[in-house]
């Protein structure tokens, strides 16, 4: 059923799928059938750079079952999203020039694109490129009390629902207070934050979360600060990835967190492994470990294996 929308709205949703639908339009291949690829981070002692990891130092557990492991590659193409909550604080944007020199750091085989957070969709402002340099230029301050207070999860879910299935690395940069204003109440956690984590997981994705506070004056309480920083940290965690905040307040620099997520992208594998998920495809809890000293891994903590053909 076809629901009516009022003429007011047209002209705005028009705008909206004008950015949107150009969004990913990269040719990129997926995953061979009936295999699963999972980007794996290496990290060193104190987050340094770790030593290289071949597939003979490296054991897959599939629900504590030791599995085989197909391929093992590092590095390779990555495929990075920079999402910019626009109910951020204005203030964020002074820390644009810091975003900016990690951007155009990015060696050649990363594409950036970047988008801002709005009503639920993420309005693309510059589509997938590795020139860096146009990507740093699409930046800008962020809508704060005129950003449409919305959901950042809603907002992920629009953003990869629109990713193609890939065989490359692929990851999101979230900036966000990380609070839901849609669907939030006063729960502890989202209601959309399972749903969000499944589908990354599902199509492997790593979610990066930066917490920052927005303009709005239910944001400035401990409470539902803290509450918010609680799911976008379990966000990163099961989908592989880190999330970095210092207290409730907003961050002096962001540059330690860029050093740090450059460290961990160059640091990243292709793991992949067989598997069929029956008729309907399932999730499986995940465990990559090394008897390597002083390596430890970022892995989701679920695959999902697809149905059998």
């Amino acid at each position: 059923m076809i629901k009516k929308i009022k003429s007011s709205r047209i002209a705005g949703m028009i705008g909206a799928f004008v950015l949107v639908s150009g969004l990913f339009f990269t040719n990129v291949s997926a995953a061979a059938p009936g295999t699963v690829s999972m980007t794996v981070t290496a990290v060193g002692k104190k987050d340094t750079s770790p030593p290289l990891v071949t597939k003979d130092d490296v054991q897959l557990y599939l629900n504590k079952e030791r599995t085989q492991i197909a391929d093992w590659k590092h590095g390779g193409n990555l495929y990075l999203a920079v999402l910019i909550d626009d109910s951020l604080d204005a203030s964020i944007a002074n820390q644009w020039n810091d975003l900016k020199a990690f951007l155009t750091s990015q060696p050649d085989t990363t594409y950036v694109s970047v988008s801002y957070a709005r009503n639920g969709t993420a309005m693309l402002v510059q589509d997938f490129t590795n020139d860096h340099e146009l990507a740093a230029k699409a930046l800008r301050i962020p809508l704060g009390g005129g950003g449409a207070f919305s959901s950042p999860y809603l907002t992920l879910l629009d953003l990869m629902k629109r990713w193609p299935a890939s065989a490359d690395r692929r990851s999101i940069l979230l900036i966000s207070s990380g609070i839901d204003y849609f669907r939030g109440g006063f729960d502890f956690r989202s209601p959309d934050l399972d749903s969000t984590i499944g589908r990354a997981q599902k199509q492997n994705i790593n979610v990066w979360t930066i917490y920052a506070p927005d303009a709005g004056h239910r944001g400035r309480g401990f409470f539902i600060a803290n509450r918010a920083q609680s799911n976008l940290s379990q966000l990163s965690d099961e989908t592989g990835a880190e999330s970095f905040y210092l207290g409730t307040a907003a961050p002096v620099t962001l540059k330690p967190y860029f050093d740090e997520l450059s460290t961990h992208l160059s640091n990243q594998y292709l793991l992949t492994f067989k598997a069929s998920g029956g008729a309907k495809g399932r999730f499986e809890r995940v465990r990559v470990a090394t008897e390597l000293p002083y390596v430890e891994f970022l892995v989701a903590s679920q695959a999902f294996l697809p149905a059998a053909k």
